[in-house]
């Protein structure tokens, strides 16, 4: 698993954009209009499982033994596992951890690396060359392997791995805003605030922080499919969201030792995660054309 930030660099202040006019220049990119269409759906379908499962119990965990191993069928649209339990109930309910542990990492490790990155970038000296040592050395690691030794220590379970998630991801948010303070402690309006005598607590909220949110949203945007699939690796390999979960990771897990009998098992969930990390690729990357203010569109 690979990542980094989209952006290095700061060539000016964050030119706002209105939500009218973000929607429409979304709504003019069919493939942004595709992956907000899929975004959103996530979302509804997250939001509303339990209505939506047509045996919402199976899909909580609920065994029926009697119903093992069917293919797809009328009744059971995605087959049944091993247990019985219906798969497109299994994978509707999977929905809403999958979500909420993603947004749930990316705003943690946002919340860590945003403003150690900003106090970094633009403080500078003796701060900044300690902040940005610890930052290589967390970096030094593979992001899924750190995130595997950290839930070894806590233990396999899915908020255990949330937080292991966000002790690997931090450092990409402080590199990111650290290189955007850097560019943006140069400019004109900083220098003018400083000369006023604003406090650099200030500075750092107002100008600082809140210029470096357009990449920050992107990186975020972006993220959030990964860590669904980094989340359902660790499940995968027994370090993220345990049984009975209704987790996509864990769900591919259970099939894979049946996946020429009882393809259905692992196909359903594993195409779960790939349109979820399909869907917030193709808006993050659309959020990054659209919010560049360097990017010349044609």
């Amino acid at each position: 698993m690979s990542q980094g930030p989209i952006a290095t660099e700061a060539a000016a202040p964050t030119t706002p954009i209105g939500g009218d006019s973000l929607l429409r220049k979304v709504a003019a990119d069919r493939l942004a209009l595709l992956g907000l269409v899929l975004v959103v759906g996530l979302i509804v379908v997250a939001a509303l499982a339990p209505w939506l499962a047509p045996y919402p119990d199976q899909g909580r965990g609920t065994p029926d033994v009697a119903s093992a191993n069917l293919a797809p069928s009328g009744a059971h649209w995605f087959g049944t596992d091993q247990l019985g339990r219906d798969m497109l109930s299994r994978v509707l309910m999977g929905a809403r951890p999958a979500l909420l542990i993603s947004i749930s990492v990316v705003m943690g490790a946002a919340l860590i690396g945003v403003p150690l990155g900003a106090i970094a970038g633009y403080r500078g000296g003796w701060i900044d060359e300690v902040l940005t040592r610890i930052t290589e050395v967390f970096q030094s690691f593979p992001p899924l392997l750190l995130a595997m030794v950290v839930v070894a220590l806590l233990g396999p379970d899915l908020k255990n791995a949330a937080v292991a998630l966000v002790v690997s991801w931090w450092p990409w948010y402080a590199r990111l805003v650290r290189a955007e303070a850097r560019s943006l402690r140069e400019r004109p309006f900083v220098a003018a605030a400083e000369a006023i005598g604003v406090p650099a607590r200030t500075i750092l909220r107002r100008h600082i922080v809140r210029n470096s949110m357009t990449p920050v949203l992107v990186q975020a945007t972006v993220d959030i499919g990964t860590v669904v699939l980094a989340a359902g690796s660790l499940a995968f390999i027994g370090l993220g969201a345990q049984p009975p979960s209704p987790d996509w990771g864990l769900m591919v897990a259970e099939g894979r030792s049946q996946i020429f009998t009882a393809w259905w098992i692992s196909t359903f969930a594993g195409l779960a995660i790939f349109v979820t990390v399909l869907a917030f690729n193709l808006l993050g990357d659309s959020l990054r054309d659209v919010l560049d203010p360097r990017k010349v569109r044609r």
